[in-house]
C-alpha cells in the first residue's frame, strides 16, 4: 500500500514512474475517509483539491520541470499554522470561520518543493493542552487504542501519521506539544532550535516558546521535512541564518558519544517506561557511546515558571480576539463592550479562559515582579543549567512521559494533573534547544514509549543521528487501526 510508504520511498517510486502523484492521494483519500471517522484527526479535509494539485504535479513531471523530487507528496497540517484559502482554527470557536488571506513561511517553503496539503489537523484549542481534548470539534483518539489520548497538543497531527492517513505532517510545540504527541502515538517528533523555523503565519500562543516542527514515521522523514521548512526569514525578526546540513550523513555512528541522563527526569516515570528506556541506553552503550549521570536541578521548576511565562505572553496574543478586530462575533450582544465581553466569552473554551486569567493576573500591576519576573529569573537559570551540562555530554536522554498515553477523560478535569503531563518537555523550550521523539517500544498495554533526545543550540544533526542509532535498535511498531 502507498499509505505504507516514507516520503522518502514514494520519492523514488515517483522518480522510476512506478506511481503518480494523482495515486498516492487517491489511495490517501480512500483511507482517511475509513480510518479518520475513528479517531478524528483531521479538522478540514478537501479531497478535490487534493487530486486537483496531485494531477498538476504530474503534468510538471512529464514534463521535467517538477519542483522538486518530493513533488506530489502530501502533507498534513496543524491547524494553527496559516494556509491561504484554507480555515485556519486553531480548533477554537472564535476562529471556526477564519480563512487566512496569505500563507505561513513554513507553507509556502513546502509548496515551493511541491508537497500537497492534505488538511487541517485537529488540536488542543490555541495549543492549550496535552491531550487534544479541548478541541471545539471534539477529541482526537489515539490510534493505538481508541479510548486513549492522542496526547497534546499536536494531537491530530501525531495520530494522523501514526494511523498512516498522513505520510508526515506539520506542528508546533510550546511545551511538549509535537514531542508528547508522537511519544504518545509512537512516531517521530521533532522541536528545532528556537529560530531555527519561520514563525510567520504560526498562530501565537506563548511568543517566546513557540516553535514550529515536524512529525513522521521516520527519522530521515522528520529530519528531510524539517530541513525544508527551515531557514531565516524577513517577516520572523526571531528567525536565525545558519546553514541547514543537519540531513547529512546521518548514518547512526555513537561512538565516544557521551550521552547525559538527567537523574530528575527518571523520579516519577512508571516502571514500564524506566525498563524500556534503559534497556536502549545499555545498547546505545554497546555501540560504543559513553553514558553520563547528570544532573538538572531546576528541573522541579519548570512547571510554574512555564505556565506563568506561557500564560502571560497568551494572555498578550490572545486580547486581539475580541470580536472586533478578530474572531468571531457574538450575536448576543449590541453594545460594545459586551460584544467584547459575550464573543470572547462564547469563542474561547475553558482551558483558553484559565489560561487567559492567570497570565492577565500574572502580569497586572503588584504582581509583574512577584509572579512573571520571577518566572523570567528561573528560566534563565534554568538555561544556565543546559549550558553547564553540555559542556560535559553531546545530547541528554529521557523519557518523552512519565507515563504512555491516558484515557480520554480521565485528567481533563483536573487541570495540575494535565499540566504536569509536560514536565519533562517544557524545559527544553525554556532553554530554546532543539529536541526530539523517538519510539523504543510498547508498555504491558501494548501503547507506545517516547524516548526524548536533547542537544545544545543549533545541534539538531547530532540528536538525529542519536535518533538514527536508536531506530537501528528498535523493531518498528504500528497500529493496528
Amino acid at each position: 500500500m502507498l499509505t505504507e510508504k516514507t516520503i522518502i520511498e514514494l520519492a523514488n517510486l515517483l522518480e522510476k514512474g512506478e506511481t503518480s502523484a494523482e495515486e498516492i492521494i487517491k489511495e490517501y483519500i480512500k483511507r482517511i475517509n475509513t480510518i479518520d471517522k475513528k479517531i478524528n484527526a483531521y479538522i478540514t479535509f478537501d479531497d478535490e483539491k487534493a487530486i486537483i494539485d496531485a494531477k498538476e504535479s504530474d503534468k510538471r513531471r512529464k514534463k521535467g520541470a517538477h519542483l522538486s523530487r518530493y513533488d506530489g507528496i502530501p502533507i498534513a497540517i496543524k491547524d494553527n499554522i496559516c494556509t491561504k484559502g484554507i480555515q485556519t482554527s486553531c480548533a477554537s470557536g472564535i476562529l471556526k470561520d477564519f480563512v487566512p488571506p496569505y500563507d505561513a513561511t513554513s507553507i509556502v517553503k513546502i509548496k515551493e518543493m511541491g508537497f500537497i496539503i492534505l488538511g487541517k489537523m485537529n488540536m488542543d484549542e490555541f495549543a492549550m493542552g496535552s491531550s487534544t481534548e479541548t478541541s471545539y470539534f471534539g477529541p482526537t483518539k489515539n490510534p493505538y487504542n481508541l479510548e486513549r489520548v492522542p496526547g497534546g497538543s499536536s494531537g491530530g497531527s501525531a495520530a494522523a501519521v501514526s494511523a498512516m492517513i498522513a505520510p508526515a505532517a506539520l506542528g508546533s510545540d510550546t511545551g511538549g506539544s509535537i514531542r508528547l504527541p508522537s511519544s504518545f502515538c509512537g512516531v517521530v517528533g521533532i522541536k528545532p532550535t528556537y529560530g531555527r523555523v519561520s514563525r510567520y503565519g504560526l498562530v501565537a500562543f506563548a511568543s517566546s516558546l513557540d516553535q514550529i516542527g515536524t512529525i513522521a514515521r521516520t527519522v530521515d522523514d522528520a529530519a528531510l521535512l524539517l530541513k525544508v521548512i527551515s531557514g531565516s526569514d524577513k517577516k520572523d525578526s526571531t528567525s536565525i541564518e545558519r546553514d541547514n546540513d543537519f540531513t547529512d550523513e546521518l548514518d547512526g555512528q555513537i561512538e565516544d558519544m557521551i550521552i547525559g541522563i538527567p537523574k530528575e527526569y527518571f523520579d516519577s516515570v512508571s516502571s514500564d517506561i524506566h525498563e524500556c528506556i534503559f534497556t536502549r541506553i545499555n545498547q546505545l552503550e554497546r555501540m560504543g557511546a559513553r553514558i553520563k549521570e547528570i544532573s538538572l536541578k531546576y528541573t522541579e521548576y519548570a512547571i510554574p515558571i512555564y505556565y506563568l511565562i506561557a500564560s502571560a505572553e497568551a494572555s498578550s496574543n490572545l486580547s486581539r480576539y475580541d470580536g472586533i478586530r478578530y474572531g468571531t462575533r457574538s450575536n448576543n450582544a449590541s453594545e460594545i463592550i459586551d460584544i467584547y465581553k459575550k464573543s470572547r466569552s462564547e469563542g474561547f473554551g475553558k482551558e483558553v479562559k484559565r489560561r487567559i486569567i492567570l497570565g492577565t493576573y500574572a502580569l497586572s500591576s503588584g504582581y509583574y515582579d512577584a509572579y512573571y519576573l520571577k518566572a523570567l529569573k528561573g528560566r534563565s537559570l534554568i538555561i544556565d543549567d543546559f549550558k553547564n551540562v553540555f559542556s560535559k555530554v553531546d545530547v541528554i536522554l529521557s523519557p518523552s512521559s512519565t507515563t504512555t498515553a491516558f484515557r480520554i477523560g480521565e485528567k481533563i478535569n483536573d487541570p495540575l494533573e494535565m499540566y504536569i503531563m509536560d514536565i519533562l518537555t517544557i524545559s527544553a523550550n525554556l532553554a530554546a534547544i532543539p529536541s526530539l521523539s523517538v519510539p523504543v517500544g510498547l508498555d504491558s498495554n501494548k501503547l507506545p514509549v517516547g524516548l526524548q533526545i536533547m542537544g545544545n543550540h543549533l545541534q539538531e544533526k547530532k540528536i538525529l543521528n542519536m535518533a538514527k542509532a536508536v531506530e537501528s535498535i528498535c523493531d518498528p511498531i504500528h497500529p493496528e487501526v
